[in-house]
């Protein structure tokens, strides 16, 4: 079958399924914003497309994302017509319906399945809007325009077959009837590849030099931000570093924001919080406080190896890859306590919960572990054991989107 995949910057959350597609000999292209600099990837024909224009000056503020959405959409749409004018009629398309590129593809070919990945649906309350009362909505209109960010999505459940989401919570934010048509597949962990390697080292800043013997502490975000918990973490590191005179912390994120709002006057939330809680450690402990912003996944991977506690703080919103990769490292993990983590931690099973709130709770749990090593390797060991029996990519995830792909394209055979 022809398979068609839409994702502003592919491959995405389809790094796995689009190659493996390709693999079982099935002819696979991807239509990308992003500048390609081969025809193809992992067998996978790729079409560059961009926008010709940017959003309207003055525009009501409530519309400027979906008029953001609409732009993508149909840059996306005229690219697509032309690849219909040179003899290209998927079977199936699967796309990341998120940015809106795919709101208007069942014009070009009506006859084509389209599988819409569901990654979040946005609620006034419930999930992460109205979660931290640090951060209150200043505008009584937020719920407005909430509402007409979800237009997106109200317009794909009109034209997509089926969805696919990573986590039963992610899927339950969104509404029936669509909800039904959903299925839970997470994207999956290679587990076999992410595992302990007790001879592990890695060199910061071509200085120093860590090994499993040093006490290491990690918190991972792709930004730090209040949606992912980094004010929480930095209010918790006087006295983590107080308590732990031998830990150094290394924390990964950029100073940009992924989620929520930025802070005000250009500043950035990685210098608020940073600021915030810097005068109350001593340059001495400040020493072993590492940020090492956006990192390589070659680094990536030693460094969660290294851990001895591995911090994850989130709202009620997406969960992270890092976390369940953490644990199918195997991971002694200190989490917060929201409804994303429900599902892959279980307290004092495969790690520890902590009200999102208690910035003194994160300190306890994660000093407890660091003294008690059968209890972390316990709790590492359960969390590999429950990431590869659920996350596991070979094994479990990719054979369940291959079977999903497989009945999008029966359904339009039948």
């Amino acid at each position: 079958m022809k398979v068609l995949f839409i994702h502003q910057n592919f491959p995405g959350q389809f790094k796995f399924l689009a190659p493996a597609l390709a693999q079982a000999g099935h002819d696979v292209s991807a239509m990308t914003m992003q500048k390609v600099d081969a025809p193809s990837w992992e067998g996978v024909r790729l079409v560059s497309y961009g926008v010709d224009r940017g959003s309207t000056a003055g525009i009501h503020p409530w519309l400027v994302d979906f008029e953001t959405k609409t732009v993508r959409g149909e840059a996306c749409f005229r690219a697509a017509l032309r690849l219909r004018e040179a003899g290209f009629v998927p079977d199936v398309i699967v796309a990341h319906p998120g940015w809106g590129e795919s709101l208007f593809l069942k014009h070009v070919w009506p006859e084509a399945k389209l599988g819409i990945y569901c990654e979040f649906f946005y609620r006034s309350e419930g999930a992460d809007v109205g979660f931290d009362p640090e951060f209150p909505a200043h505008d009584a209109g937020e719920v407005c325009r909430l509402q007409l960010k979800n237009l997106n999505n109200f317009l794909h459940f009109e034209v997509a077959d089926a969805g696919i989401s990573p986590t039963e919570w992610q899927a339950s934010t969104f509404p029936e009837p669509f909800r039904s048509q959903i299925t839970v597949v997470h994207d999956g962990i290679d587990t076999e590849a992410l595992g302990p390697n007790p001879a592990v080292q890695l060199t910061l800043n071509d200085k120093i030099t860590l090994t499993r013997d040093d006490e290491i502490i990690t918190f991972v975000n792709r930004n730090l931000e209040p949606y992912r918990g980094y004010h929480i973490f930095m209010r918790a590191l006087p006295e983590l570093l107080r308590a732990r005179p031998k830990a150094r912390i290394l924390i990964v994120g950029g100073d940009g924001v992924s989620y929520g709002a930025p802070p005000k006057d250009g500043q950035k939330w990685k210098d608020i919080f940073t600021q915030e809680v810097r005068k109350k450690i001593s340059n001495e402990d400040w020493a072993r406080v590492h940020f090492l912003g956006n990192i390589s996944y070659k680094h990536f991977i030693p460094l969660l190896q290294l851990s001895r506690v591995h911090v994850y703080w989130t709202y009620p919103f997406v969960l992270s890859w890092s976390l369940l990769e953490a644990m199918s490292i195997g991971c002694a993990i200190v989490a917060s306590d929201t409804q994303p983590l429900h599902e892959a931690i279980r307290h004092e099973e495969t790690g520890r919960l902590v009200d999102f709130f208690d910035p003194q709770g994160l300190v306890r749990e994660v000093c407890d572990l660091l003294e008690d090593a059968p209890a972390r390797q316990r709790l590492g060991a359960a969390a590999r054991a429950f990431a590869q029996r659920t996350y596991d990519l070979k094994s479990i995830c990719l054979p369940q989107q291959l079977r999903w792909v497989e009945e999008l394209a029966r359904v339009r055979s039948e």
